[in-house]
């Protein structure tokens, strides 16, 4: 009977239902004894710390077991579904759902069985000095710790238990491999109290250790190889060598290429590897290193950090990459700026031979990228050395302004004679389309002026300039000649800096002597004839060179002559502001004469004779001053401007008198006669006094008032009848230097009212 209903309830499907509950809620009290077991025996293991290896091994086999009893339960229940599910879905889904949870649970206590396996792997990989499988295997429990962190209803409180423990090892690894590296990487450097000094460079010293004193390979040792690699796994392999970078560019490679006497010393030692130490073999005279010397130093230290040390491939990269990366821009900057910099020529005949320079750079950095140093094309380092000519024109360009500076702020008094033969030193240049120049030759005969120019015509009048000036333009002209031949780019460069020395000559030099050029009159004429003789040459300077320098500077941008009005004027107004000093020391001279009258008073007399006296003399201590200094006809035109002046002064007062008295008169003719007779022998602009007389007797063309001057000394001691006869109806000299009224005020100073005075007065109309 119980068959029969058996039968009967399976072939309804009832019984296999029962049956499936039955196992699954038989399965889930399982699953449930096994997670307490799993989750008991991890406790132990890495929160408790207790010893359960045969009890862990036995667990993990049933798991497993209750692993395999799923799925094939699974299985089952899923076909049975597929088979009933219209009719029990409902019953299914509940069963499903308990069915999902064991298998989360499941899954959760494989991730736990494979961190425990990954841990044990690691400690047996550690201890038996694997460093790269100790490292995949950290990384395996990693991965498995992320794992049961990903599950939301992962709430296990053996999880940071486990975060912890694999924080632990992982510091444990690092410290290990840490070791490692001191062991095989030693430096020995100064201590950071001393000052980067040589001495303090010749303590450096680094040893890569081998793996065994017998080996002898030039690669780098397998147990360096497992430990930077397993570094590079664990993310700490950049830091490590970065500080390592760090250490070779403070303490060896800036020395050496700072350091001309500096250079390594390589040694291979058996049972301490290879030692890199820095020695000085002799002290050097240069100041810096030249090119080839520190690209060889800086190839050594690397080549044999590459053999013993940086061959190492991490992932598709070389380590000699990596540190490439770290210290090709700072030992590139350090080679430009205390190496290449000072090995630019200074002339552009030594340009040719910067070549070799280049090839060297190109020779280094090709060898740096066969060690895969350097990735890619041309660095700055190249690229710097390439540009040779923008930097030589940079570089002369800035030596050329410091020396025009230092010629500017020199003492200008020390000069040289400029004779009317004169000619500037200019350089012989190759003269361009010769034929032409031929051809225009004998038309200018053909068509030649019957009247010709004198030679003398468009040459610079003979006087003193400054010595530093002449130094100055020899510099000009010098730096010009740089710019013929050279590209357009070093061209445009020199010539412009040649404007900007006359520019900087135009702003500075009244600038900084400013003082003395107020003060002393012989510096201001000595300023003057500065400016005019660098005005005179700046006008056919660009003429001179503009043929032989590239486009557009051949195309008439190379000329000078808009500055030529500048300088021009600014002489003129260095010596128009010292002639104002003295016209203004004239007349406060003559200011203390009391205005000539009542000369009949002895202390008056002695008081206008002073300044007299002293009005003389100060003009002979000008053209002593000037003497030989200013060109003559400037010179002549000053002296007479300044003459005039106090005869100017001189006119006015006495004019100004309104009372003369016979002793008056006398006193004043004396006075005036002083004037007169010393006034010409204030012209001596030669330094031969037989060739002065010539000016001296030419003082009315340069004093404007001496005619004038002469006809009131006349009239001082004439009589009204000479007066009279002087004037001649107006047509007299006396008429051509006096108006009517100026003699007709004078003579009612000089004679008192009479009959003859008025008759007199009468005539001059």
């Amino acid at each position: 009977m119980a068959s029969f209903v058996t039968e009967v309830l399976a072939s309804s499907g009832k019984l296999e239902k029962e049956d499936l509950s039955g196992k699954i809620s038989k399965m889930s009290r399982k699953v449930e004894d096994t997670k307490e077991e799993v989750c008991d025996m991890m406790n132990k293991r890495y929160s408790d710390f207790l010893p359960s290896l045969q009890g862990s091994e036995e667990l993990m086999v049933q798991v497993d077991e209750v692993s395999k009893e799923m799925d094939a339960l699974k299985n089952c229940i899923e076909s049975e579904v597929q088979q009933n599910i219209h009719v029990a879905v409902a019953e299914y889904a509940k069963l499903k759902q308990q069915l999902e949870k064991n298998t989360v649970i499941i899954t959760m206590l494989g991730h736990l069985k494979e961190f425990h396996s990954a841990m044990e792997e690691f400690s047996k990989s550690l201890l038996e000095k694997k460093y790269v499988d100790a490292a995949n295997q950290l990384e395996r429990a990693r991965a498995g710790v992320d794992s049961l962190k990903g599950w939301k209803s992962s709430q296990l409180p053996l999880l940071s238990a486990l975060s912890s423990e694999l924080t632990v090892q992982r510091e444990n690894l690092i410290y290990h491999l840490g070791d490692e590296w001191k062991r095989l990487v030693i430096w020995k450097i100064p201590s950071s109290k001393e000052p980067a000094a040589l001495k303090s460079f010749l303590k450096v010293e680094l040893n890569l250790r081998h793996a065994s004193s017998k080996d002898s390979e030039a690669k780098p040792p397998a147990l360096l190889c497992s430990v930077l690699q397993a570094l590079a796994i664990q993310g700490d392999l950049q830091h490590k060598i970065k500080l390592f970078s760090q250490v070779l560019l403070k303490t060896m490679l800036k020395p050496l290429v700072m350091y001309p006497s500096l250079s390594v010393r390589v040694a291979e030692q058996p049972g301490e590897g290879t030692i890199m130490a820095l020695q000085c073999l002799e002290e050097s005279h240069n100041e810096k290193s030249t090119p080839s010397q520190v690209y060889s130093k800086v190839l050594l230290v690397l080549r044999t950090l590459h053999s013993h040390l940086l061959d190492v491939s991490i992932g598709d990269r070389k380590l000699s990459a990596i540190l490439g990366e770290l210290i090709w821009e700072e030992i590139s900057q350090c080679i430009i700026h205390e190496c290449l910099i000072y090995s630019i020529p200074t002339n552009s005949n030594q340009l040719e031979k910067y070549n070799t320079v280049i090839k060297e750079t190109e020779e280094f950095e090709k060898s740096l990228k066969e060690m895969e140093y350097l990735q890619g094309d041309s660095t700055e380092l190249l690229k710097y050395a390439r540009d040779v000519n923008c930097h030589f024109a940079t570089k002369k360009c800035k030596d050329v302004i410091v020396a025009a500076r230092k010629l500017m702020t020199s003492k200008m008094h020390n000069t040289i004679k400029i004779t009317s033969d004169y000619k500037l030193r200019l350089p012989k240049l190759p003269a361009p389309a010769l034929k032409v120049k031929q051809e225009s030759k004998k038309d200018e005969i053909t068509m030649e002026n019957t009247k010709q120019l004198s030679a003398w015509s468009l040459c610079l009048p003979a006087c003193r300039i400054s010595e530093s000036v002449q130094q100055l333009m020899e510099l000009a002209l010098g730096t010009l000649c740089e710019a013929v031949g050279s590209s357009t780019q070093c061209a445009l460069q020199l010539f412009f800096t040649v404007r900007n020395i006359f520019q900087l000559f135009y702003d500075v030099v009244p600038t900084y002597h400013k003082e003395n050029l107020l003060k002393f009159p012989h510096l201001a004429a000595i300023q003057h004839n500065n400016c005019m003789y660098l005005a005179h040459h700046l006008l056919t300077l660009g003429h001179h060179f503009r043929g032989h320098l590239p486009q557009p500077l051949s195309e008439g941008v190379a000329t000078f002559v808009d500055m030529v009005p500048g300088f021009r004027k600014l002489g003129a107004q260095c010596f128009l502001a010292q002639m104002n000093v003295q016209r203004a020391e004239l007349l406060e001279r003559l200011s203390t004469a009391h205005n000539f009258c009542n000369l009949d008073d002895e202390d008056n007399y002695i008081a206008a004779s002073k300044a007299v006296r002293q009005v003389i003399h100060q003009l002979k201590q000008l053209g002593t001053v000037w003497q030989d200094v200013l060109p003559v006809s400037i010179y002549c035109k000053a002296m007479g401007n300044l003459l005039n002046t106090a005869i100017v002064e001189v006119l006015a007062k006495i004019m100004m008198l309104e009372d003369i008295s016979s002793e008056d008169g006398e006193h004043l003719h004396t006075l005036c006669q002083t004037i007169i007779e010393e006034g010409p022998l204030v012209f001596i602009p030669l330094a031969e006094e037989n060739k002065n007389k010539k000016y001296q007797e030419e003082v009315p063309l340069h004093v404007r008032k001496w005619t004038t001057f002469k006809e009131l000394v006349i009239v001082l001691r004439a009589n009204l009848q000479e007066i009279v006869d002087r004037w001649a109806d107006g047509k007299g000299p006396l008429a051509s230097e006096f108006s009517s009224s100026e003699l007709k005020n004078l003579i009612r100073a000089l004679f008192q009212n009479t009959e003859r005075r008025a008759v007199a007065l009468t005539k001059i109309k």
